[in-house]
This record gives structure tokens, sequence and C-alpha cells, in this order.
């Protein structure tokens, strides 16, 4: 199995060398040391691939480690979280022109430096990772890997029985054609209908652009999930870390 080629925040405190691995785990949450050692006695973690044995010494920064299958990130530099993009927030950490952006919302609250994994438009509001865990970050973008997304949008309505049916056989964009992976209608009111849909693509206003494409043009849109994260009751203009299964998942969105 490969080991991933992190890059840890210059601000991080640097490793001093291997360390027992049920120290590590038990610096990462899996539990006491105790606990840890047990663990590993029966079998239930691997490193690099091979089965952990009592003893073994490993470095943080750079082992790939499973508990019950399960991946776990023992480099306690890295972070992740989760934040609710407000609305008429910019998808960067810092702006140029002087918007609010990403950062304004942080502050001192993370001592690492961390980037955004994808982007929501000024006017898109919801979920949005943070990290500066590069390797997964880059997985989580690249269209090869396919991470869904599910976004709640308020359209123009009413909407056809036959919607779901047509945006899932694929509708032709000027940029290509785009499929949805799920889709439903959860409420109408008037001439206004909320719906759910998921799909994996990442392309630039995707979602607005294939709404108004079949004439149902978007007002609001807020992404409440992707891949196995929620958005939740986080608040808007909140952020929450994510926790050791959360991001155990994502690994696993991503195959490893």
């Amino acid at each position: 199995m490969p080991r991933d080629n992190r890059t840890p925040s210059p601000d991080a405190p640097a490793y001093t060398g291997p360390e027992r691995l049920q120290k590590v785990l038990a610096a990462a949450g899996v539990g006491s040391r105790r606990a840890c050692e047990d663990l590993i006695f029966r079998r239930r973690v691997t490193v690099d691939g091979r089965v952990a044995q009592l003893g073994d010494k490993v470095d943080p920064a750079t082992a790939v480690i499973h508990v019950d299958g399960e991946r776990l990130v023992a480099d306690t530099r890295l972070v992740y979280l989760a934040m609710n993009k407000p609305r008429g927030v910019v998808s960067t950490m810092a702006d140029e022109k002087g918007r609010t952006a990403l950062a304004d919302f942080i502050g001192n609250r993370v001592e690492q430096r961390v980037y955004h994994v994808g982007r929501l438009d000024a006017d898109s509001e919801g979920l949005l990772l943070l990290t500066n865990d590069g390797t997964l970050a880059h997985r989580l973008m690249h269209p090869s890997y396919g991470v869904p997304k599910t976004y709640l949008c308020e359209v123009a309505g009413p909407i056809p029985r036959n919607l779901g049916k047509r945006l899932a056989a694929g509708v032709e964009l000027e940029d290509g054609p785009v499929t949805v992976d799920a889709f439903r209608v959860v409420d109408t009111l008037g001439r206004t209908a909320q719906v759910e849909l998921t799909l994996h693509e990442g392309r630039k206003h995707i979602v607005r652009r294939l709404l108004g494409e079949v004439g149902h043009p978007v007002s609001r849109l807020v992404r409440t999930a992707i891949g196995p994260i929620r958005l939740g009751d986080l608040r808007a203009g909140r952020t929450r870390r994510l926790t050791n299964a959360e991001v155990a998942a994502l690994f696993k969105a991503v195959g490893d």
C-alpha cells in the first residue's frame, strides 16, 4: 500500500521520530493506551498493509493505519473541518477585493493553515470542507473519484412528474452532458418548489445551469452533503471538526 504524500502546515510541531503504535493510536483518539494495546493484540490494526504487532513503532506523519478496516489519520497536525458557508461569502481563504471570505469565520481557532476543498459560488451556501491534507483534498475534487454532492434548491415550479427521469437520462449543456444520480421533490408552495438532487459533477455553476436548462431557475441553493459528510444542523458561518469516523468515511469514499 503506497504511503500518502502529505505536506503538514509549517506552523505544526515537528515529530521527533517513530513512536510506539499504541501511543500514536491513543493520541489520535482511539482510546487509552491499554485499550489500543488490546486492539493491536487482537490483530485489529494494520500499518502500511500488514497486521501490526505489539512493540511496533510508526511515524505518525507517514504511516497508513487502519483500525477494523477503517483508515485512521494519526498525524495530529492534519485538520479536517466542515463549514456552513453563508450566502454572500466568497469561496477563498482571503479576497483581494476585500469581500467576506472563509478565513473571516475561522480566525485563530485553528492553528494550522487550512484550505477549502472545492468551491461554492458567492450566491450559494452550505457545506464546505476545509483541510491541510492535500492528498485527500485532491482526491475529493478529482472527477475520477466521483464523490457525490447533494444540494437542496429552491426553484421555479411547478415540477413535472418526469423531471427526475429526464435529469437521470442526461441533459446537454454547452460544455457537455450532465446526469443526476438522484432527484426528489421535497416540497411545493405555489409557483415555488424545493428539490433535492445528487450528482458527482464539479463543473462551475453546474447545478444552477442544469436546472435552468430544464426550465427551473434556482433562487436558492444549499449544499447539504459531500460524500458521507452531511451539513446537518451546523449553523451558517460555523465550523466543526470532523470525527475520526467521518474522516475514515471520506477516505473510503475515495477508495482507501
